[in-house]
C-alpha cells in the first residue's frame, strides 16, 4: 500500500474501502516530527547565545514541542476524506535580573510549520533578542495606573481578546439556547462601522486551518460581524440543523473520543483603514498595550479581567513612559461598542494559540490590525 493512502473499514468487517490521497495541510511540507536530531543543539546554542548577549541574563528556558495528526472523517452522508495537520513551535522565555530586580521576557515562532523549519539554523536568534529586549524594557516599567482609559490593543496577539471576549460568544450553541450576548441579534448594529469580524478556517499557515472540520464540512471565511452588523454565528451540523441554517465548517473536536462541537478556528478583526500612528496621535490620555498575559473570559457574557503585561503611557499624542502589570477589564459587547478605529496592520499569530472550551482543547490562530477602544484599567 503507498504510504499516502489510507484503508479504512466502512463497517462491514468484510469489506475495506480505500479512501484516496490524504491532503497536506495548507503550505506545509510534511516533516515528520520525530525528526528533530538538532535540537539539543540549538538548545544550547539558545542559551548560550542569550548569556553572551547580556551578562543580566540569569536563566534561558526553551519549551519545543511538535506533533502531527491523522485524521480520517466519514460523515453522515457517506463523504470520506483525510488529512494530516501538523503544529510545531519553539518558545523561550529570559529571566533578566539586574539590581532593579528581577523581569522576564518570552518570544516565540511556530505554527503550522514543520520541525525542519523551526529548528534551521540561526531562526532561534531573533527570538532571544526579543524576549531580552522585552525583559530590559520591564526593568525601567512603571506601575500602570487605574481607571477608565483609551486604549490602543496591538495587531497580532492582540486578537486574543477578540477570540476569549467576543469569539465564544459568536458560537452557535450558545445562542441556540439563548445565553450569549449575541443572542437573537442577527441583522443588528452590535458595533460601529469600522468593525468587521471573520473566522476562516482555510488561512494558509493557520493554526486552526483545515480542508475540513471534524464533521466533512469544508472550512471557508466566514463573516461574523460586517460593518457592525451581526451577520451570523459559527455553527456545527447539529446546531446548524436545529437552528434552521447552514453549518460553517466550525464543527471541531479535540479528538476522536469527544463529540464535535461549534469552536474557533482563526479569527481576526477584518484590516481597517487607520494608521496605528495616526491612532496615537489622536490620543490624549491613554495606554499602548503592547504584551497581553494570562486572565479570566466568561466565555457566554465576554466579562474579561485580563493582564498587559507591558505597555506604554500615550499623553497628548506623544508615546511616553513604559508601564506594566495592568490589568484590562471590562467585556467583549462594550469592547466592540467603544472602538472608534481599526488599523490597517492586520497581523495574524500561527505559532501558539490553543482554544478551550467543555474540557476540549484545539488549535486556533487570532490576529487584527491594532484597535482603539477604551476599557477599565487597575494598576
Amino acid at each position: 500500500m503507498r504510504p499516502d493512502r489510507l484503508l479504512l473499514s466502512t463497517g462491514n468487517p468484510h469489506k475495506i474501502r480505500e479512501v484516496g490521497e490524504i491532503l497536506a495541510p495548507f503550505g506545509v511540507a510534511i516533516d515528520p516530527p520525530a525528526a528533530v536530531g538538532g535540537l539539543p543543539d540549538v538548545i544550547e546554542d539558545a542559551d548560550t547565545f542569550a548569556r553572551d548577549l547580556d551578562d543580566n541574563v540569569r536563566n534561558v528556558s526553551v519549551t519545543y514541542a511538535a506533533s502531527e495528526k491523522l485524521v480520517t472523517i466519514v460523515n453522515q452522508d457517506g463523504v470520506e476524506m483525510s488529512e494530516r495537520r501538523p503544529y510545531c513551535s519553539f518558545f523561550v522565555t529570559i529571566t533578566y535580573e539586574t539590581e532593579k530586580g528581577i523581569s522576564e521576557g518570552k518570544a516565540y515562532i511556530g505554527g503550522r510549520m514543520s520541525p525542519g523549519e523551526v529548528l534551521q539554523p540561526d531562526a532561534y536568534k531573533d527570538v532571544v533578542k526579543d524576549a531580552i529586549a522585552q525583559a530590559k524594557i520591564l526593568q525601567n516599567a512603571h506601575n500602570a495606573p487605574d481607571g477608565e482609559m483609551d486604549v490602543i490593543l496591538p495587531n497580532g496577539w492582540g486578537g486574543i481578546l477578540l477570540h476569549e471576549s467576543v469569539g465564544h460568544g459568536l458560537e452557535g450553541d450558545f445562542n441556540r439556547r439563548g445565553i450569549s450576548v449575541y443572542s437573537g441579534k442577527v441583522g443588528e448594529k452590535i458595533a460601529p462601522d469600522c468593525v468587521t469580524i471573520i473566522d476562516q478556517g482555510d488561512i494558509e499557515m493557520g493554526r486552526g486551518s483545515c480542508h475540513f472540520d471534524d464533521e466533512g464540512t469544508g472550512m471557508k471565511k466566514n463573516v461574523l460581524v460586517e460593518n457592525g452588523v451581526l451577520k451570523g454565528y459559527m455553527q456545527d451540523r447539529q446546531n446548524a440543523q436545529l437552528m434552521g441554517v447552514a453549518p460553517t465548517g466550525n464543527g471541531r473536536r479535540q479528538s476522536y473520543a469527544y463529540a464535535p462541537m461549534p469552536r474557533m478556528t482563526n479569527t481576526y478583526f477584518a484590516a481597517g483603514t487607520e494608521h496605528p500612528e495616526s491612532m496615537i496621535a489622536s490620543m490624549k490620555d491613554g495606554l499602548i498595550i503592547h504584551a497581553l498575559g494570562g486572565g479570566s473570559v466568561d466565555i457566554t457574557s465576554g466579562e474579561f479581567n485580563m493582564n498587559a503585561t507591558l505597555a506604554q503611557r500615550v499623553r497628548d499624542g506623544k508615546r511616553c513612559e513604559f508601564v506594566k502589570s495592568a490589568a484590562l477589564i471590562g467585556d467583549g459587547f462594550s469592547m466592540l461598542k467603544n472602538t472608534r478605529a481599526v488599523g490597517s496592520n492586520l497581523e495574524l499569530m500561527h505559532a501558539v494559540g490553543m482554544c478551550g472550551k467543555n474540557g476540549q482543547s484545539v488549535p486556533t490562530s487570532v490576529g487584527q490590525g491594532s484597535v482603539y477602544t477604551r476599557l477599565v484599567i487597575g494598576g
